[in-house]
């Protein structure tokens, strides 16, 4: 067992355990460096967590360990901890649906992050206060590279995206995906739950016979050498995407992180666009955070 303490969160008394164990290796970065990163970072990330069901990805013995992803809220979950039930048909374990924890508060993440949930996952939709599922309100892009292609490759496909999501008038935001590729997201609003993914899908295609020798919009891993991938699947309503935010489960603590458009456009090497969960905090201390207005403006998706 290793170091273990009490705190007050919020008023909520939390006990915290294994605080020296190392979950990042290589930079020893430890359980309670996921903690102190995850606390310190929460007023950019709360808001991009509100109403929304997270799936965790665990590493109890950090990232160079066995992970699993969790939907059902442990059962020594605090009773305060919010949860939702939802529907998941289909899924892998063949359960009818899972008791998600909704993190709206910062006691919340804090336990959530005491269990080394390193990354969280969200839906492109939220709940309501009884736990009604709403329709998406969020339109993503996941760019993928396959090798060679890297980081540099998916912001010229970004930027070819970007003229065509505000061509419909779209607001649209960047983001690393704290992994090698990156994500675009833009507030929407829809007719019904399907429609985010099929604008997605057919914006994916025209933009892979437009673009052969850059883009593919399948997942054929034949056909993905030294191109990217745009992953419209994530429109799935039954899909998640790492939030903003979010540490990832690397060689070193990256984090999916928001970047300005400029940055996009002048990242020439794959290292321009790599951000620890330090620098992390630093670009939120000193330029704010650059999803802030993400939820702002929804625009209505044409079809």
């Amino acid at each position: 067992m290793g170091e273990s303490t009490t705190v007050r969160v919020e008023g909520r008394l939390l006990r915290l355990t294994n605080l020296d164990k190392v979950l990042y290796p290589e930079q020893g970065f430890t359980k309670a460096e996921v903690i102190d990163y995850y606390s310190r970072v929460a007023p950019v990330l709360l808001p991009r967590l509100v109403g929304r069901p997270v799936t965790l990805r665990r590493y109890p013995d950090g990232v160079e360990g066995p992970s699993f992803f969790e939907k059902n809220v442990p059962g020594h979950a605090p009773e305060w901890v919010r949860t939702v039930r939802i529907e998941t048909p289909g899924s892998a374990k063949g359960n009818e649906f899972a008791d998600f924890v909704v993190v709206e508060d910062l006691a919340t993440l804090v336990w959530v992050a005491n269990l080394a949930a390193l990354e969280l996952h969200v839906p492109q939709w939220t709940v309501g206060p009884r736990g009604g599922r709403r329709s998406p309100d969020l339109l993503v892009f996941d760019l993928d590279p396959g090798l060679p292609a890297t980081v540099v490759e998916c912001c010229r496909v970004a930027e070819l995206l970007r003229v065509e999501l505000e061509r419909d008038g779209l607001v649209v935001f960047a983001k690393t995906s704290g992994s090698k590729g990156m994500q675009l997201c833009a507030a929407v609003e829809v007719s019904s739950p399907e429609r985010t993914a099929v604008y997605a899908k057919g914006l994916a295609q025209r933009l892979a016979a437009e673009h052969p020798e850059l883009v593919v919009s399948t997942m054929a891993r034949a056909a993905r050498p030294g191109k990217v991938l745009i992953d419209w699947s994530q429109n799935n309503p039954a899909k998640t995407t790492v939030v903003a935010y979010s540490l990832r489960a690397r060689v070193v603590p990256s984090v999916s992180t928001p970047v300005s458009w400029d940055e996009v456009k002048a990242c020439a090497r794959p290292e321009d666009l790599v951000f620890t969960a330090e620098d992390v905090l630093g670009r939120v201390t000193h330029g704010g955070d650059l999803f802030a207005e993400l939820l702002d403006d929804p625009v209505r998706l044409p079809g």
